[in-house]
């Protein structure tokens, strides 16, 4: 019989840092990792060596990365696992560090996602599948035909879209640690270059490099090693799915509405009492694709409610105070696990100009390729 992570026992995120996410550079990726992880363990007020296991969240650059990466912090022996899913490689990583946690096998995780932009290939053409649509149909043009559809089903407009980008833009200029750090206006989002359909440049995610890394542990390690319970992040639900067959649905938003759905019943709360979300917007479109599977908008109503600040930070629910992966950046493998300190941040009252007022539930999800989708949902410390 299958359990949830809250019938388990307690985990909570304890320590939280990041590389900021920058352009690709020549910034080995130890450097990036490493940086990460001691920051995560100076917040936490933790030596490596208390750590017990590790995984690391990476999809872009190389095998066997972990290794080179953690022996700069000390060769303590433990178990290290890579973990590739795509864009929610970092979520993937984060989850499987609190189930360790929560199932007793161990008292303190790390999940570390970290990447540099590198080749790959995609997994239909090292399954030999022809490609039919003969690479036309990249992400932005999907993207952008979903844009359409919105358009067409709810008389949204282009304006409405780029909205989203101005929103996340604004709160991405008061993150240190985002790619892109400048409030944008209406008109820079909407002016050219057109990438797909309606999209233009500022509405799609810039890739980058970057690292980030949040530390999981029990209630008895909190105690035993003497760490701030006040500063203990909860981990109330994980959640994961994969997509199935949708009838005339986006298979994105059918997807996140699954997940979603599952990680608000396993936490025990609805919708509407989230405070903070980070969601997976690597176009201006997922934002309202995504608030509406949520259950946070009726179909077709979260553009107007974007309009009238209900998704602002201050507003009735801070919709990616980070910002977002339009503004934060999407390094890939970091991505999932930024998110995380983001929330943890927020819940913690620590999120500087970026604060929600009263911040106490949060939700992180990402998606991946479209073929999965994770979803966690954090509270802050009684």
């Amino acid at each position: 019989m299958s359990r949830t992570l809250r019938e388990m026992r307690p985990v909570s995120v304890v320590g939280v840092g990041l590389h900021p996410y920058q352009r690709p550079g020549d910034t080995p990726y130890t450097a990036l990792g490493v940086h990460a992880v001691r920051a995560a363990l100076a917040d936490a007020g933790l030596d490596w060596q208390a750590v017990e296991t590790a995984y690391t969240g990476t999809a872009t650059t190389a095998m066997g990365l972990s290794r080179l990466m953690y022996r700069h912090l000390g060769a303590s022996g433990i178990p290290m696992t890579q973990v590739e899913n795509a864009s929610a490689s970092g979520s993937t990583a984060f989850r499987q560090a609190c189930i360790d946690v929560a199932s007793g096998l161990v008292e303190v995780a790390i999940a570390v996602g970290v990447d540099k932009p590198a080749a790959f290939r995609r997994p239909t053409t090292a399954a030999g599948v022809r490609d039919l649509a003969a690479g036309r149909i990249v992400p932005f043009t999907h993207f952008a035909l979903l844009a359409n559809r919105y358009m067409f089903d709810h008389g949204a407009t282009p304006e409405q879209f780029a909205m989203v980008a101005v929103k996340n833009a604004r709160n991405g200029a008061g993150n240190p640690n985002a790619q892109r750090q400048k409030e944008r206006t209406l008109e820079e989002v909407l002016a050219p270059p057109q990438i797909s359909g309606p999209l233009t440049r500022l509405q799609c995610c810039p890739i980058g490099e970057g690292a980030a890394a949040a530390i999981v542990a029990s209630e008895d390690a909190i105690a035993r090693l003497g760490l701030d319970p006040a500063r203990a992040v909860r981990v109330l639900s994980s959640a994961a799915r994969s997509e199935t067959v949708y009838q005339a649905e986006n298979f994105d938003a059918a997807l996140t509405r699954e997940t979603t759905e599952i990680a608000l019943a396993d936490a025990g709360i609805a919708a509407d009492a989230l405070d903070v979300i980070e969601l997976h917007d690597a176009f201006t479109v997922e934002e309202l694709l995504y608030i509406e599977a949520m259950g946070l908008a009726p179909a077709g109503g979260a553009a107007s409610q974007l309009a009238e600040g209900q998704f602002d930070i201050g507003g009735r629910v801070a919709v990616s105070p980070s910002g977002g992966l339009l503004a934060m950046g999407h390094p890939i493998g970091p991505t999932g696990v930024g998110q995380i300190c983001e929330i943890a941040a927020q819940l913690r009252g620590e999120a500087g100009l970026r604060q929600h007022p009263g911040a106490r539930l949060g939700l992180a999800h990402m998606v991946g390729v479209g073929a999965v989708c994770l979803v966690h949902v954090l509270a802050a410390a009684a």
